[in-house]
Parts: C-alpha cells; structure tokens; sequence
C-alpha cells in the first residue's frame, strides 16, 4: 500500500489510516512526500510508526529542514490540542529525478523535475492507467499561491514536463480530480498570464505597482480565493523575474 502525502499532523495522519483500514487491511509500505507545504509530510511519523518507508525528492528535504519548525508553530497556534503527537519526520528515501516502485503488480514512478510552488515538488504517475497525483504543482477550483519560497519559472518548466506525461486523470493539490485541459486552463495558463505580463513591464521599465495595477486577472476571478491571493502572485512573479 502507498499513500500519498501523508497529512499536517500526527491525528491526520492516523485519521487517513482509518479510512485505508476499511478499505484494505494491506499495511501501508511507502508513503510519498510530494512537497515541503505542512500538509504533505507533518504526518510522516505516524507512518513511521507503522513501519512505512518514507519517500520524497532530494529537493524536498532541505525545505523541510528549513521551515518545519515554524510550520508546527503555526499549526500549533490553529489546532492546538490536535496537533498533539506531531514531530518533523524527515523522509528517509531521497529521489534526484526519478524512483520507480512496483508493488501489487502495479509501476508507481516517483518523478522530480524542477519544482514550483516548493522547492522540492514532485509528483506521482501510475503509468498504466495515466493517473498522476500533483501535489500542489497543479491548483484547480481555487486560484494558485505564487509563495515566498515559490519559483514560477521552475513550476512552469514542471508542468511542461507534467503536459508531456499527457496524463488522463490528475489528483491536484487543490480542488477535485480533474483532466489536464482543466490543470492547463487553471494552473499552467495562469502561471504563463503573469509571467507574460510581468516580462513586458520589466522590459518597459514599469515599477511594481505600475505592473500590479496593469495585470488583468479577471479570467480567474471565480476560483476560490481570487481576491486574497491575486496581489501576492502578480507581486512575487514580478520581484522574482526582475532578479532574473
């Protein structure tokens, strides 16, 4: 059995075994970090526990390390008494580019490109059936969170390589299970939007907020969180391409 980001705390991540439980009584062999965010690995030391083998991108790792701290912090801060048991329990596996897993007679590759929303983004393919858990390289339903430790140049030449897999069903990060033309309209074509835009006014010499104000995002306003999110992604991918 593998799982797939293993949740943001100890209870979550004993919560999601339940749900395996009554499904399978398979015991769970690997669990795979696809990114750095609290919600994709703070549960890895219930898996430990479990005897499961903890697997992310070489990438991955020093992110962790860096901000693990603080993500329990702030965790702590929201649930309190339900982050009770949560530890940072690194991945134990590191893959450079690509792991390929064959358990059940089914080929799980695990695959690094160049990251994105993380450093350290990765992704999960079954090949037989097309099937590809994103993590947060794909956002749909709600717009997408251009962060601080975010690279938009990085997360589009990784979902370059995700459009080349040609995937018939992606698991994202956020929001339902969708097709790539939905990752496409929603996360790829948003993250070329600013970048496009951004590489014109830094060519014309136009400052920040002259950028900001000129950036037409409306074709994305119905996804959840457009209002809160929209100035910080078009104020990162600017700064970011001006020290290009």
């Amino acid at each position: 059995m593998v799982v797939v980001d293993s949740g943001p705390s100890y209870l979550v991540a004993k919560a999601i075994h339940a749900a395996i439980k009554k499904i399978t009584q398979q015991p769970v062999k690997y669990v795979i970090n696809t990114g750095g965010q609290d919600h994709r690995w703070l549960g890895n030391g219930y898996f430990k526990e479990q005897g499961a083998q903890i697997i992310a991108s070489s990438k991955a790792l020093p992110d962790m390390e860096e901000r693990g701290a603080g993500q329990i912090a702030g965790l702590t801060t929201e649930l309190k008494e339900k982050i009770k048991g949560t530890q940072a329990v690194y991945p134990e596996k590191l893959v450079d580019q690509k792991e390929t897993l064959q358990l059940g007679g089914e080929e799980i590759q695990i695959l690094f490109s160049h990251g994105g929303h993380t450093p350290g983004d990765a992704v999960v393919w079954i090949p037989k059936s097309r099937t590809l858990f994103s993590g947060d390289l794909v956002y749909v339903d709600r717009l997408l969170g251009v962060l601080p430790f975010s690279n938009s140049k990085n997360w589009l030449v990784t979902f370059e390589a995700i459009e080349k897999l040609k995937p018939k069903t992606i698991i994202p990060g956020h929001g339902k299970v969708c097709d790539l033309q939905k990752a496409q309209q929603q996360t790829g074509n948003y993250l070329k939007l600013l970048r496009s835009h951004m590489r014109k006014a830094i060519d014309a010499n136009k400052n920040l907020q002259t950028a900001i104000n000129s950036l037409d995002q409306s074709a994305y306003k119905h996804l959840e969180i457009f209002e809160l999110l929209k100035g910080g992604n078009a104020s990162r991918v600017y700064l970011e391409m001006e020290a290009e």
